[in-house]
């Protein structure tokens, strides 16, 4: 990749993080706007279904601009509903292109998760739809605008015999037909949009739809109080045979119009073409893809078909099929064109029998072991497991508060065994540091990592374990401090406890095998 890309998307990262990290400090993980930009963008919709549906009582397709002002001009059932209408449609272009920002920066665009990128574009492409003819229907001179530079666009198609540009010359008057497709169009898009949204989360297992509702009415009180303190004004009458000074444009819609005003047509299908190309073939040639990670395995000789993988995928990959060789289970089966090789399945196996290859349970215990037996260790140490994508960035200033690092692709991948063996290799505790749960790349790795640390989820933390000895933190690439603080509470914790002896002689891999194998329905 070139070294102007990669710099790019280093500054990217460090930019995100700071925004994530100063967000966070005002209003805790669980409110970060940041982290809902796309269920913020459902819940906008949710409210212009709303108000849409209330405005549409008063609207009139043979007086568009007379119908809608009069509903302007009623300050407690018309106006407020209108500006609120408005502002929400371009909140939600606001989260849209926050969505979009998120989804590149954190590479969650390719491979399986393709699918979600494209039909993202094809909803982008249906809300600007709808914002153009929801505009159109007032028939204010932004409104002419953009029905001229439409009908400008379609002209220059072979596929209509007479110009649709002649109908705003004022030759004639503009035939109630129009504003009866522009509303239409306006009321149906909204089913497409929906459709498209279904295939946008076809590949997610439980998706979250909805902001937290304290979040979610939050904004939306806070759109309402600016319809109310900043109410909206009617812009003059479409008039074919004035020619106004300026016109009022919302340009979170319009951003393309001074552009393309100043092309040609041909010129703006041409532009317009490829940057919906580009974006369209952004997953094709990203580098996550270039070296996209080998989907999760299954060793059927060691799976007891207990179906705790299947639970946890975020993606719905796995599935469990009836077993083929007597024994009385099913077997988990991985579908490689939907694994996104993230490794919850690994964490989830209490046998160590699932995951992607090199990052399943047995091969992490490998790995802590060859960790343990470093001359660089020291008993009593703060072990720190760190999300690659996260506080692996705050690595130094860890390192500084007393802690050792040891990093994994994700928290949600950790097999609880790890912190066991971390723990009787002589570690003074383990403190994992994941991604805040809204914020996680592969959507679901806090949420279980916690489950199965505390709250007995297979695979749990045995009970056998201190649990005084691990905690828990969240940070994000840009939260340094929270980080280091995590490791200094935890510290305090261990500092009254005994130095643990060293023993790492635990088959644990042993004790997994001997779990019984578990039917579910």
């Amino acid at each position: 990749m070139p070294a102007a890309v990669t710099a790019i998307e280093r500054a990217g990262r460090r930019a995100l993080g700071a925004a994530d990290a100063a967000v966070n400090r005002l209003y805790g993980w669980r409110y970060n706007p940041l982290y809902q930009s796309g269920t913020i963008v459902v819940a906008m919709f949710l409210v212009l279904l709303a108000t849409g549906l209330w405005l549409l009582l008063f609207y009139r397709v043979g007086a568009p601009w007379t119908s809608v002002a009069r509903l302007t001009a009623n300050p407690w059932t018309g106006n407020w509903v209108r500006g609120l209408h408005r502002y929400a449609s371009d909140a939600a272009i606001v989260a849209t292109a926050v969505h979009a920002v998120r989804m590149v920066v954190q590479h969650r665009f390719w491979g399986p998760r393709a699918l979600a990128w494209l039909s993202g574009i094809v909803l982008v492409g249906l809300v600007l739809v709808l914002g153009w003819t929801g505009y159109v229907m007032v028939w204010d001179t932004f409104g002419q605008r953009l029905a001229i530079e439409g009908a400008r666009f379609l002209d220059a198609l072979p596929i209509l015999s007479e110009p649709i540009g002649r109908a705003f010359t004022g030759e004639r008057a503009i035939p109630g037909a129009f504003f009866f497709l522009n509303l239409f169009v306006h009321v149906a898009l909204p089913l497409g949009l929906g459709l498209v949204l279904w295939v946008h989360l076809s590949r997610l297992a439980r998706p979250t739809l909805l902001p937290p509702k304290r979040l979610g009415w939050t904004i939306v009180g806070l759109l309402t109080a600016v319809a109310v303190l900043w109410p909206l004004e009617m812009a003059p009458v479409a008039d074919p045979f004035f020619l106004p000074a300026s016109v009022p444009a919302d340009y979170f819609f319009a951003f393309w119009l001074p552009w393309s005003r100043g092309v040609s047509a041909g010129a703006a299908w041409l532009g317009g073409g490829l940057v919906v190309v580009a974006l369209l073939l952004v997953p094709r040639f990203s580098r996550g893809e270039r070296v996209r990670r080998p989907p999760s395995e299954v060793d059927e000789a060691i799976c007891t078909g207990c179906w705790q993988c299947f639970h946890d995928c975020p993606y719905d990959a796995i599935r469990m099929v009836e077993r083929t060789d007597g024994r009385a289970a099913h077997v988990a089966r991985v579908s490689p064109d939907l694994c996104v090789s993230c490794g919850i399945c690994a964490g989830s196996c209490a046998p160590m029998g699932v995951g992607p290859t090199g990052r399943t349970g047995r091969d992490q215990l490998e790995e802590v072991r060859d960790f343990l037996a470093s001359a660089d260790r020291v008993p009593g140490e703060i072990v720190a497991i760190t999300c690659a994508h996260g506080a692996l960035a705050a690595g130094d200033g860890l390192g500084r508060a007393g802690a050792v690092v040891y990093p994994v692709d994700c928290v949600g991948n950790l097999h609880t065994s790890v912190i066991e063996l971390a723990l009787r290799g002589g570690a003074g505790g383990v403190l994992v540091l994941s991604c805040p749960p809204r914020d996680c790349r592969n959507r679901e790795g806090p949420k279980w990592t916690g489950e199965r640390i505390y709250h007995d989820r297979d695979a749990e933390l045995q009970a056998r374990v201190d649990r005084r000895r691990v905690a828990v933190a969240y940070a994000g690439p840009g939260e340094v401090r929270e980080a280091v603080d995590a490791v200094e509470r935890l510290k305090a914790t261990v500092a009254a406890m005994e130095v643990p002896e060293p023993d790492a002689d635990l088959d644990l891999v042993a004790i997994c095998e001997s779990v019984a194998p578990l039917e579910a329905p």
